[in-house]
């Protein structure tokens, strides 16, 4: 039928399955020693548009303002004062 496509995952990259109870909370074990032991948020939506340019430093600082209390608005801060 032609319609099967295969893609070759970039160096770095890791498929989680999570069609179990036991796969997805070793997914989300995984996510979270690696965004420990890294500093980063893996797919931080505003991260990404920040980087890609959607979005500037005002914006980025207005999405984590009511965040601030959290570590989750900590690291977006964080991403203002680093260079891009």
């Amino acid at each position: 039928m032609g319609k099967l496509t295969v893609s070759i995952f970039d160096k770095g990259t890791a498929w989680l399955d999570t069609g179990t109870f036991e796969s997805l909370m070793q997914a989300g074990q995984f996510v979270q020693i690696l965004e420990e032991r890294q500093g980063i948020k893996i797919s931080c939506i505003e991260e990404i548009a920040y980087s890609m340019g959607f979005i500037d430093k005002i914006q980025l600082m207005n999405i984590a303002q009511p965040l601030e209390k959290s570590g989750y608005g900590i690291y977006l801060k964080h991403l203002v004062e680093e260079p891009r």
